[in-house]
């Protein structure tokens, strides 16, 4: 529709269907922005981006603490999901800003890009770069309330939507409502206190859930505190009477032990370094153990860079070159044999590299990757000197570390020949997919689906009833070997691996390669019950270890097959829960309906397992992602590992929560 002439004084144009002018140009002002795309700054609007309003303000009391200038940090979940964050950092400040004339405080709570960590020497070191953080709360909460202790008098100020509703104002005593002395502050003088209180509720029309997960935010608090010796982080949630403290006095070395608690550490002691080399802070805690998996985690500025980055790179290649040059300098690695390899060392490593520097350069809005060059050298510095020093004073834990890593390297050698047997066979060369293997004939992977189904017969259901032009089915017999106690050569000699790696045509480990995928996305679809459910977390299992890649790319998925069938005259349902069973049956009335209990998908017909598991436009998929990578290597470590105790200890907790209990 074409817009009506505009009148000769109005100074328009008449725009023309599809126009594209200075007219269509819109200008977001303030927190507008934020609101009307909220993704841009917090990734999504779900319980991941709920979580991170959280982050962001802690990560300006996190900060404080390493400038300094703060000891202890409170977090509070409310029973109506308001969140309140307290600190006893130096405070806001609340006097005037000179440029735009108004208090700080209602500057850096209204203001994209405004903060003290653009150089101006507020801070040294800060997780935060852009500004954005807690205005971005601002603009994203339906209420917010600011209360800072500074010079002895505490300031106020609350927001509706990012709004201020009324300028930033002093408050007696009797009327603060947030504010507290926490840690260090309740030895000091009232006069002497400082500190900030945030208390915000998320705003409903923007989220599209207000339910905060402890358990998420609790394993992150831990981390903080691991990251930042001496610093407590209290954390309670009122919903559920949930109230914890975390506090490390060893810091990331007690970071290093928490990670190694379910496996046998081949050190009698963690090594640890902690060196300033020009200007940047390094700190590294290491130490082996006898599993076959790697646990190595970087952080620049308390930032965990699951990408990695120049501050990894500098300290493999400090580990690689320390521990060949101690080898042959005590004999235990003798001058015909080759070097060990980087790939040898990672075996059963768990290490923590933190780095705090002024300048971080972070690859991404997600700061996944450190790309400062010179952090490279400056790792390797710092820890080549010390482990050095460490591996000649502690000759016996020297040992058992190399020779690990000796026996590293004979498995990879081993693993190595069993991958070229196999790949001369046939069995990882996708050119020669496993017989069983039902593939479609669509060739454009975006577009293709691969099913990953338990034993022939649910296969032969899946296999009948698919869409053939784009779902693949893949059946495997029995259960999959536990890759969480196996090496590569093991691994390798499993034939149902084998035709894994095959079908999705992307190798795996070290060698994978995402551009070879095969299909869009990989589905686990495995019965409803104990053993499904086992199946299901041994493919997991080698997904995480050995691809986890599809998991970072969202290429994995686990298909959700329906508990019962209620048929009631012509009126026929699938439910996929007992909850959702007895609505209905309460929604029945008077009716008496069939009841059918599937145990297993080559129970359903075809067109049943189609309609209810596959279809993509009836179906349900649960997407696998990771949130926290070493909350998630734990469990697989305790549920898949050797250590009986821990496991054993996981059931009794969580006994009584345990459904679909087949005995």
């Amino acid at each position: 529709m074409i817009d009506p002439a505009p009148t000769q004084d109005s100074g328009k144009k008449p725009r023309q269907p599809g126009s594209y002018s200075a007219q269509d140009i819109q200008v977001l002002e303030g927190l507008e922005a934020v609101r009307r795309r909220p993704g841009m700054y917090i990734g999504s609007t779900d319980v991941r981006g709920l979580h991170h309003l959280v982050r962001e303000v802690v990560d300006n009391s996190v900060d404080e603490a390493m400038a300094g200038y703060c000891d202890a940090i409170d977090i509070t979940i409310h029973p109506d999901n308001r969140v309140t964050i307290v600190d006893n950092g130096r405070g806001i400040p609340v006097d005037e800003q000179p440029k735009l004339k108004k208090s700080a405080l209602e500057v850096v709570l209204t203001v994209l890009h405004a903060g003290g960590k653009f150089g101006s020497g507020g801070y040294k070191v800060s997780g935060g770069l852009h500004g954005v953080g807690v205005s971005v709360v601002n603009a994203l909460s339906k209420w917010l309330r600011v209360e800072v202790r500074r010079e002895g008098r505490v300031y106020v100020q609350e927001y509706a939507r990012g709004a201020p509703v009324e300028a930033v104002k002093p408050i007696p005593d009797s009327e603060v409502r947030l504010y507290r002395p926490i840690g260090s502050a309740l030895g000091r003088d009232p006069k002497e206190r400082t500190g900030t209180a945030i208390s915000f509720q998320a705003d409903d029309s923007i989220f599209t859930e207000l339910s905060y997960n402890d358990e998420a935010l609790s394993q992150w608090f831990r981390e903080m505190a691991y990251l930042n010796r001496g610093l407590t982080l209290h954390f309670a949630d009122e919903r559920s009477d949930r109230e914890e403290t975390f506090y490390f006095e060893g810091g990331i070395i007690s970071f290093v032990r928490h990670l190694n608690k379910n496996k046998n550490a081949v050190q009698s002691r963690p090594f640890y370094v902690e060196k300033a080399v020009e200007g940047t802070q390094v700190e590294v805690a290491l130490q082996y153990n006898d599993s076959y998996v790697e646990s190595v985690y970087s952080f620049a500025n308390d930032i965990n860079t699951a990408d990695g980055g120049t501050h990894l790179t500098g300290f493999r290649m400090a580990l690689s070159r320390t521990i060949n040059t101690y080898a042959r300098k005590a004999t235990i690695l003798k001058e015909s044999e080759s070097n060990l390899t980087g790939e040898d060392m990672r075996e059963g490593l768990t290490a923590i590299i933190s780095v705090k520097l002024q300048e971080p350069q972070f690859e991404g809005q997600t700061k996944g990757k450190l790309g400062n060059a010179e952090v490279t050298n400056q790792v390797a510095s710092a820890v080549s000197d010390a482990l050095m020093a460490f591996l000649d004073e502690n000759p016996t834990d020297a040992r058992r570390i190399v020779e690990k890593i000796i026996n590293a390297a004979r498995a990879r050698e081993a693993a190595r020949k069993a991958r070229e047997l196999v790949q001369r066979k046939g069995a990882l060369d996708a050119s020669t997919l496993p017989g069983k293997l039902a593939d479609c004939s669509e060739r454009n992977p975006d577009l293709c689906e691969i099913f990953i189904v338990e034993g022939d017969s649910a296969g032969g259901s899946a296999k009948q009833g698919r869409d053939r032009r784009f779902q693949a089915i893949l059946p495997l017999r029995g259960k999959i070997l536990n890759v969480e106690k196996a090496r590569l050569d093991k691994m390798l000699d499993s034939d149902q691996i084998k035709y894994l790696i095959t079908a999705i045509g992307t190798n795996f480990g070290e060698n994978f390669e995402m551009e070879k995928l095969r299909y869009g996305k990989v589905i686990i679809m495995t019965d409803a019950d104990v053993d499904g459910s086992h199946i299901r977390t041994l493919l997991l299992t080698f997904f995480f270890r050995h691809m986890p890649q599809l998991i970072d790319e969202s290429h994995l998925y686990i298909a959700l097959p329906p508990l019962f069938k209620i048929t009631a005259g012509r009126d026929v349902r699938y439910v996929y829960s007992d909850d959702e069973r007895d609505q209905v049956l309460k929604g029945l009335g008077s009716r008496k309906p069939d009841i059918q209990r599937y145990k297993g998908l080559g129970e359903m017909n075809a067109d049943e397992l189609f309609d209810t598991t596959m279809n993509p436009e009836t179906r349900t998929l649960i997407r696998i992602n990771i949130e926290d990578a070493i909350e998630a290597s734990e469990t697989f470590e305790m549920l898949m590992g050797d250590a009986v105790p821990p496991r054993k200890k996981f059931i009794q907790t969580h006994a009584k929560s345990v459904r679909n209990l087949d005995i």
